[in-house]
């Protein structure tokens, strides 16, 4: 038994291994591996590697791979309504023929999965602004994180701003409070981070600069530069130091707080010699919260 499937102009110069993941389901990169491996998904009747691209009209087949819910779970769907689409248009910051830059909401993941609903990918391709073509992402935002987050209008624009992204030329800024004291003024975190891929062991090097804004007993106020791109890259760096970020509740913060103090504060980067830089305002809890524990921002 197969399914048969061929290759649009959507999915041109995608890797094998993500397409996966995007059409049958979210499938574990191990189990990717080895499908390919006995040839149990083939691109035009041949073995390729997971790294393989592909190109229009290609033919990729599946053989003998059940692939239900049982399996592998499906995304859900969600269909915002006319308010929520409106609600998140509230936040864009810039809109050019490119790409789109909002100011993220805490509490709303960038794209959808089997766990959540309501997530900006499905709510702006119902969006006026994405009327002739379909949104992309581009780069992270964990779902409890605000700030300012890209979304790119053409898979040419989001393989571009991808590639700026692994090439360390789009700089991010992100703004924290952390727990305790923090000693240092300035410096950067340099660690090994471990992550699971199924049961696959994976140890990434991440590096973060921060500065400090300001302190008291309690609490310390960073902006942070990440260097590298690792998933809770800055939530697990500040919790190996000691000092996790206040209302963290998955890498133990003491603080039990409903909102992350985590902010993406700031983007800049250059395509064609023209540059590019967006700030987006800190949510009124953070502001709050600053106030509240007495720490200073001279803000924007």
């Amino acid at each position: 038994m197969s399914n048969t499937y061929k290759i649009d102009k959507t999915s041109i110069d995608m890797r094998i291994d993500r397409w996966i993941k995007n059409v049958i389901g979210k499938i574990p990169q191990s189990l990717i591996e080895k499908l390919l491996r006995k040839g149990n998904i083939k691109l035009n009747n041949k073995k390729i590697k997971s790294s393989t691209k592909l190109k229009l009209d290609d033919e990729v087949k599946v053989y003998n791979f059940n692939y239900k819910l049982d399996t592998v779970q499906k995304k859900i769907k969600f269909v915002p309504s006319n308010k929520i689409i409106k609600e998140n248009e509230n936040l864009i910051i810039d809109n050019n023929e490119d790409f789109l830059v909002i100011n993220k909401n805490a509490g709303t993941p960038v794209q959808g999965g089997t766990k959540s609903g309501r997530n900006l990918i499905d709510i702006f391709s119902k969006s006026e602004y994405f009327s002739h073509n379909k949104p992309y992402t581009v780069h992270r935002l964990d779902k409890d994180t605000s700030g300012v987050l890209l979304i790119a209008k053409s898979r040419e624009i989001a393989k571009l701003l991808t590639s700026l992204f692994r090439l360390r030329r789009i700089h991010k800024t992100y703004l924290a409070i952390c727990e305790g004291e923090l000693q240092k003024k300035s410096g950067v975190m340099k660690d090994d981070l471990i992550r699971f891929d199924g049961k696959k062991k994976i140890i990434e090097k991440a590096i973060t600069n921060f500065q400090l804004i300001d302190k008291n007993s309690q609490f310390s106020f960073l902006e942070l530069k990440p260097i590298t791109g690792r998933k809770h890259q800055i939530r697990k760096q500040l919790y190996n130091i000691g000092h996790p970020i206040c209302g963290d509740n998955k890498y133990y913060s003491n603080i039990k707080n409903k909102n992350l103090m985590l902010h993406a504060f700031k983007i800049k980067f250059m395509i064609n010699k023209k540059k590019y830089l967006y700030k987006a305002l800190l949510p009124k809890y953070f502001n709050d919260f600053l106030k509240n524990k007495r720490l200073k921002f001279s803000g924007i």
